[in-house]
């Protein structure tokens, strides 16, 4: 199975390209899953576990790969499912999300597909119970597959902190931003949550969205008022690379193509840490890159941008 990821280095090139490729799974059931491969480390037969005491009921156990030590997940039961029973046939998914690597328990591993962003929806409103736990939906050989809110599965495991440790000028923000306020745009509610409550320790006005297209649809919207440049009413955005229908290079690449929307500041931030195309996000005109979740280095960030005209 470790074969399955070998040319992983070699797919950056979807980058950019409102494309992505999936690693598609299976819990306990029929539903298949996915998760995306620039998440990735490694896929691997679950290696013996050692339990804790006191851990989190979701957590396995831990384990060592590649002289690491390692928390594996049982992503069944975090979604509220079944727990994964024969560990002999199941597999860890080893993946990096948030300046941490995780293992991730699976009843089996099935194989990589290439996908377009826009073939990937966000799920229906209104879910509950297991499908409160998606951040998208896609299908695939006219099956349903599932994308799981990881995000929200490591932030109910341990939280992360959204209050400042260091001492941003309050005051230099607001006198920068003006009335003008922030544009956020994840899929992750839980990821929403995290910059919306860092943010307003700076005491700014945000206005939250859902995914890259939706954020680009604002912007147009907004910018038909503005008389040269949305900077007049946003002072800066703030997005998500991962986000369904259109990531965040693919929306950036676009507001750098509009006169309107072009000299607004772009700060992608994003669990791909570790993984990210550096080259990419200077190729699509992103102004900072800042991996989640570090309350500091995005209130730093948005100081930065918001005082560069």
């Amino acid at each position: 199975m470790a074969s399955i990821l070998d040319s992983v280095n070699q797919r950056t090139q979807l980058v950019g390209q409102n494309r992505l490729e999936l690693l598609l799974f299976r819990l306990p059931g029929k539903q298949r899953y996915g998760i995306n491969v620039f998440k990735v480390r490694e896929v691997l037969l679950c290696p013996n576990l050692t339990a804790l005491p006191k851990r989190n009921k979701w957590v396995r156990g831990i384990a060592h790969v590649r002289g690491q030590t390692i928390s594996v997940i049982d992503l069944s039961l975090a979604i509220g499912g079944k727990p994964v029973t024969d560990l002999a046939t199941s597999f860890v998914v080893i993946a990096e999300y948030n300046r941490s690597v995780q293992g991730f328990l699976v009843q089996g591993v099935e194989r990589i597909i290439n996908i377009n962003w826009d073939s990937i929806m966000a799920p229906p409103e209104g879910t509950a119970g297991k499908q409160s736990y998606l951040t998208a939906v896609t299908e695939v050989d006219g099956e349903l597959i599932e994308i799981l809110d990881v995000e929200k599965i490591l932030e109910e495991i341990s939280p992360s902190p959204t209050s400042l440790s260091k001492d941003i000028s309050i005051d230099s923000v607001q006198h920068d931003l003006g009335e003008r306020f922030i544009l956020i745009a994840d899929d992750s509610a839980v990821a929403r949550n995290q910059v919306k409550k860092a943010l307003e320790n700076l005491g700014v006005k945000m206005h939250l969205v859902k995914n890259g297209r939706e954020a680009f649809e604002f912007l147009q919207q907004t910018a038909a008022d503005c008389e040269s440049s949305i900077t007049e009413k946003v002072g800066l955005l703030i997005s998500d690379i991962e986000m369904p229908e259109m990531d965040g290079y693919t929306l950036t690449a676009a507001l750098k193509a509009e006169p309107k929307l072009q000299k607004l500041h772009v700060i992608l931030h994003t669990s791909l840490s570790g993984v990210f195309n550096q080259q990419m996000v200077k190729k699509v005109g992103a102004d900072d890159f800042i991996a989640k979740f570090n309350p500091d280095e995005l209130a730093e960030s948005v100081q930065k941008w918001l005082h560069v005209d």
